[in-house]
């Protein structure tokens, strides 16, 4: 089955096709800016053990257009894999909130896609977005069975304590205001890795997915049971431009006091806080740099950055009752041994053991750097969440197929 993934952005596309049930794309790329004259496509394929690569200037006014370009590369003579759009018989889309409405992946109608337009104001950055990539596909790949895969839905086996605020109870039984968690993707991917290393489908994990936004789950059996994202992408750790968890009284003090207007407060909080607000920096890269130049601020926005982690690392394993591994992922949790190093040190009393040297230079899309008597294992593992998704949509489809036979 030829499964097309789509996870939109506001100004990009990043996208791969499988042939499943083989797990290894056959094409992969990113279009960049969209909406400019400049527009890259960055396309790849793998094709008998060979990658070519192919790149494009060119000015693409939206969405649309973009992957109409990415279906020329699909069909291309020479760097084509597949002969015509038509044969795309699934596009797998990321779509970030699902609100309490999607528990699961599910087959895209319209009423699927006014649920998701519904939810734009819960997730203004990004669910927009993947409803025009959905919306795009539908007018590209008009054979195909269009799939949503949920950020949120891995979170709602939260149980009630954990996602629920204290405020009353009609802000959550008619606006629905509760914790609902992001990364759930990403979140859910690491953890199976995890269990199945491991070999234990009982253990108590917590994942680390630190990127430009930065979230943790609390997994217990394979489900979440708590995470550090709540209501919106805001709350939890730093991040690259987030603040993360913030006393509400300082907003009120912004508004106030010093005469901010939400909308304000808004884009201080989300675009210009976190290692951005320190730092005036948001890449890790550039923060490592500038702690080797002697930068103080960025040296503490780095410590503070790890402290909220741990914090949470503590927090969680006494709602887990126990600690199996620690997993980091995604860009800055795969590659940053420093930051991994500045989280886990002093944390023996929770049976967290770094061996400095695995830290260092162990390789591998699942990496150990725990000492081996470490009581809790410290995984790396490689974040997929376009392999999540076409694992999720293939398996929705192959079930829906099956049943009707």
């Amino acid at each position: 089955m030829n499964i097309f993934v789509i996870n939109s952005g506001s100004s990009s596309i990043k996208y791969q096709l499988f042939k499943m049930p083989f797990e290894k794309p056959i094409c992969s790329g990113l279009v960049e800016r969209i909406g400019l004259d400049n527009s890259v496509i960055t396309h790849k394929t793998f094709i008998n053990g060979e990658e070519k690569v192919v790149y494009e200037t060119l000015p693409l006014a939206n969405h649309e257009e973009g992957l109409h370009e990415v279906a020329k590369l699909l069909t291309d003579k020479q760097i084509g894999v597949i002969h015509d759009p038509d044969e795309i018989e699934a596009v797998g889309h990321r779509v970030v909130h699902g609100g309490e409405s999607f528990k699961a992946t599910t087959i895209i109608t319209q009423d699927v896609k006014d649920k998701i337009k519904q939810l734009f104001a819960l997730a203004p950055l990004h669910n927009p977005a993947n409803y025009l990539g959905i919306e795009v596909a539908e007018k590209i790949f008009t054979k195909a069975k269009q799939v949503a895969v949920f950020d949120t839905a891995f979170h709602q086996t939260m149980p009630e304590k954990a996602y629920r605020y204290a405020i009353p109870e009609e802000f959550y039984t008619q606006q629905r205001i509760r914790a609902y968690g992001f990364h759930g993707t990403s979140h859910k991917y690491v953890s199976e890795q995890a269990i199945t290393y491991l070999g234990n489908k009982d253990a108590k994990i917590i994942t680390i997915h630190l990127g430009n936004g930065c979230s943790l789950t609390a997994v217990d059996g394979g489900k979440s049971i708590d995470t550090s994202m709540g209501f919106g992408p805001l709350s939890g750790l730093v991040m690259g431009t987030r603040s993360g968890d913030i006393d509400a009284s300082v907003i009120f003090h912004l508004i106030d006091q010093l005469g901010y207007t939400p909308k304000e407060v808004n884009e201080l909080l989300n675009k210009k806080s976190g290692m951005q607000g320190l730092t005036g920096l948001s890449d890790m890269r550039d923060i490592r740099n500038a702690i080797g130049n002697g930068d103080k601020n960025a040296a503490l926005a780095t410590e503070l950055y790890a402290y909220r982690i741990k914090k949470y690392i503590g927090a969680y394993a006494a709602i887990l009752n126990g600690l199996d591994a620690i997993v980091f992922t995604a860009g800055v949790g795969e590659n940053a041994m420093d930051i991994r190093e500045r989280v886990c040190s002093n944390m023996q009393y929770l049976g967290i053991n770094l061996d400095k040297e695995k830290n260092e230079n162990a390789s591998g899309n699942i990496r150990e750097i725990n000492t081996k008597e470490s009581p809790a294992k410290i995984l790396v593992i490689s974040t997929n969440e376009e392999l999540e998704i076409v694992k999720q949509s293939y398996e929705l489809l192959d079930t829906k197929t099956t049943s009707a036979m």
